[in-house]
């Protein structure tokens, strides 16, 4: 059986013709050759930031291999940042980090947008719970007040960016967490309850080897790294309204910190 991977091609003499943008026999490794030809395509702009690459079939019989082949070239333009493969997506040309400012006023959707991409707010689930002890420290409450935990997910052009989880003070944001599903804003959400600003007062940034959870919701594979975030935001009367934690994928979020 012809094996299309070998790093010595052995088709024969090389004839000069070529067959889906290879040459066979030249003594270079298809899937090399593969990668480099979708590199060219990718570095020339003919494959722009975000574009979608054919499927492994498509791509197998352009150029005329198995898809072994074209998977072990895939992996190469992966591993030099060029592509990402994301679950039930597909592969994409990899988009350049977002720029992320951390300051006094930090949102999301305007920093998403800034970038000129477009940023979507994504409810996972809310719960009313005792306060914890971390919990009650970070938002000046006592240890089992009652407060209301918010999960999300954020995206930027559908690619996730960041999953993590907010307390809010629950007499205070009651039915936040409904606002919030039905506008995807923290901002808006918050603003319908007559909160109309809120500001940084603390950012601590932390990195680890993402858990078993967060690579299921921002679709990476085991060994990739996050950015943990942990934050409190406070009102304009400087009282605690938010402490929260958000994993960001390292690679796809540049952090700018602000004065």
């Amino acid at each position: 059986m012809q094996d299309d991977s070998l790093d010595v091609a052995d088709h024969g003499p090389m004839t000069g013709e070529r067959d889906g943008d290879l040459r066979r026999g030249s003594g270079v490794a298809l899937w090399k050759q593969i990668a480099e030809t979708l590199e060219a395509e990718i570095v020339s702009g003919a494959r722009p930031a975000g574009a979608r690459l054919p499927v492994e079939a498509e791509l197998a019989e352009r150029f005329g291999v198995n898809r072994h082949t074209v998977r072990r070239a895939l992996g190469v333009l992966t591993e030099r940042g060029l592509v990402e493969a994301t679950p039930g997506r597909g592969t994409f040309v990899k988009e350049p980090p977002l720029r992320y400012p951390i300051g006094p006023r930090t949102r999301f959707s305007e920093i998403v947008l800034a970038n000129g991409r477009e940023p979507h707010g994504r409810f996972l689930g809310s719960q009313v719970e005792a306060a914890t002890p971390d919990v009650a420290r970070e938002l000046g409450l006592s240890v089992g007040d009652r407060v209301l935990r918010i999960d999300t997910m954020h995206e930027a052009d559908g690619v996730p960016m960041s999953c993590g989880s907010s307390w809010f003070v629950h007499s205070r944001c009651q039915d936040l967490d409904l606002i919030y599903a039905a506008t995807g804003s923290l901002t808006r959400a918050l603003s319908t309850l007559g909160i109309v600003d809120y500001r940084r007062k603390e950012t601590r940034i932390g990195a680890r080897i993402a858990d078993e959870r967060e690579r299921m919701l921002l679709a990476i594979p085991a060994g990739r790294s996050v950015m943990v975030l942990e934050r409190v935001d406070v009102d304009i009367a400087g009282v605690p309204l938010q402490w929260g934690r958000s994993s960001f994928v390292a690679d796809r979020v540049q952090l700018i910190i602000k004065p």
